[in-house]
């Protein structure tokens, strides 16, 4: 019997359909590989077992036949409302994105910086160093009734400085609700210096004296401009209580009421002022009278990030009165190593140099001068 078609026509059908059926089995298989890794992103548990139960499926359809059945739109792709593991991180660490500047992050500023109320922050830099200074107070007095030690004690003037300071936000939206790009915000921290006699073996190395400083901040997001190009970046206000913790005649403590602003130019540059005014108390319950007269009434800060690595800073303290005393500190702080994600790590090498009143409440009073060497732990 004669075949209907000539033979080399029917073998010209048979790769023509040989080669659509390839062309179907390397799609399905493509479709295959891409939703396991589908499958593997899905952070709902439900949501992953049935995308692997439909991959199963898909691979007994494969089997079948070479057309890949369609998987339900909600696994080829990932749902608006359903955030993946990336998004999840970037959300709970948005105040570390570098795209934004320092001071939007430390006070988590913008919508894109917000890290929501109750984590746990670092305020002031956690550090540990070594000091020596040109002095040390063997026998603190004031000018207070019954504020003055009995008796000198033989410290020495090298010690160990360990301060902590931690902060939280727990309210934001205050003010700001329904601002698409600003979110003002309320704070408590809480920041502890301590001066250890670690060097003193003949005195058992006590820690001669440590300070407690509780504090309640509002910091309120702005962005106005301001001359050669910087921005006015934040106002605010705070209440914050600093003590010793001792009884007499070494307890030293006032509370203080301020306002505050910060500004910046690009990453490089930041100042941040505030400006107190101490909370009056009678000459009875008075530690230490003129404390403002001495530590001082105002504060201005400067940052200067030089460099990736490098970031030098001045911290200045005044009466503001005629005859002004206060303080200095100039500080340098040196990166020790990166991030995963290439940016700086919050590991510093912290070097220090203090000149005036107030290092610690106890010298409230005392003019001294300490250099100081050793690692800080940042939060930015």
């Amino acid at each position: 019997m004669t075949s209907a078609f000539p033979i080399p026509f029917a073998f010209s059908i048979l790769l023509l359909t040989t080669g659509h059926v390839s062309a179907q089995v390397t799609l399905a298989t493509q479709v295959h590989d891409n939703t396991i890794q589908i499958c593997a992103a899905t952070t709902d548990n439900a949501a992953r077992l049935d995308c692997y139960d439909q991959l199963a499926g898909l691979t007994a359809a494969k089997s079948a036949t070479p057309v890949a059945r369609k998987l339900p739109d909600r696994i080829g792709t990932v749902e608006k409302n359903e955030p993946t593991a990336s998004t999840e991180i970037a959300r709970t660490d948005a105040c570390h994105d570098g795209q934004y500047s320092v001071l939007s992050r430390f006070w988590e500023l913008e919508n894109g910086t917000d890290c929501g109320t109750f984590r746990i922050r670092g305020y002031r830099p956690l550090s540990i160093s070594v000091v020596g200074s040109n002095t040390v107070n063997e026998q603190p007095s004031s000018s207070a009734a019954n504020h003055t030690a009995a008796a000198p004690i033989n410290y020495s003037n090298s010690e160990t400085r360990l301060q902590l300071s931690m902060r939280t936000k727990v309210a934001q939206g205050l003010l700001t609700q329904g601002d698409s790009q600003g979110k003002d915000s309320l704070w408590f921290s809480y920041s502890q210096q301590s001066y250890w006699q670690l060097f003193s073996s003949h005195i058992s190395r006590p820690f001669r004296t440590t300070d407690h400083e509780p504090e309640v901040i509002y910091v309120y997001p702005t962005d106005a401009k301001l001359p050669f190009d910087w921005r006015l970046r934040y106002t605010g206000a705070g209440l914050v209580h600093q003590s010793n913790g001792q009884s007499l005649p070494l307890s030293r403590s006032w509370n203080r009421v301020y306002l505050m602003a910060g500004a910046e130019l690009d990453d490089r540059w930041m100042v941040q002022a505030r400006v107190w005014k101490r909370i009056a108390e009678n000459a009875a319950s008075d530690d230490n009278p003129g404390i403002e007269n001495t530590i001082g009434r105002g504060e201005l800060k400067t940052m200067w990030n030089f460099n990736q690595q490098h970031t030098f800073g001045a911290t200045w303290l005044t009466s503001l009165r005629q005859q002004s005393n206060g303080s200095i500190r100039l500080e340098w702080l040196r990166s020790l190593g990166a991030r995963d994600d290439g940016g700086k790590s919050n590991l510093r090498l912290h070097t220090q140099l203090f000149s005036g009143y107030g290092d610690s409440l106890i010298d409230y009073n005392r003019k001294r001068t300490v250099f100081s060497v050793g690692l800080s732990l940042l939060d930015f």
